[in-house]
């Protein structure tokens, strides 16, 4: 079993269809949605994190992009300079996913990848500017 982070693009002429439920359905996949954002104009966004066997993603990729589905791999990534850190803990207080946390022993940051959904909210709010996004 492996898992891939996504990000699908809906185009406003199929933003309302049952699109997604297919990939337990039919391919069998676990998803979570990370984020998800339909904008004023009715295109919609979201993150995505499937987890199955890799000819599962891989069709269940091809069957979203025939539906109109832009598909593309979560090519973000969160990084944070542990040398540059100074365990303030300002960053966990905004991190909805508790993917930062101050460890209660040693008073450390602690960074949970598989918890993050890249939200980039950690990112204005460090004040030595420890933390990036990685493109």
């Amino acid at each position: 079993m492996i898992k891939r982070k996504l990000v699908l693009s809906f185009p406003e002429n199929i933003v309302t269809q049952p699109i997604t439920y297919k990939l337990v359905k039919e391919f069998n996949l676990e998803f979570n949605i990370l984020r998800a954002e339909i904008t004023p104009n009715m295109e919609g966004k979201m993150l995505i994190e499937l987890r199955g066997d890799k000819d599962q993603i891989d069709q269940s990729i091809e069957y979203l992009t025939g539906t109109g589905v832009s598909v593309q791999e979560a090519a973000k990534d969160i990084i944070i300079d542990m040398n540059q850190c100074v365990d303030c803990g300002v960053c966990t207080s905004l991190c909805i996913t508790q993917a930062l946390i101050l460890d209660n022993k040693s008073f450390k940051l602690k960074f949970n990848k598989d918890k993050c959904i890249l939200c980039e909210l950690c990112l204005d709010c460090c004040p030595v500017s420890a933390i990036k996004v990685h493109i």
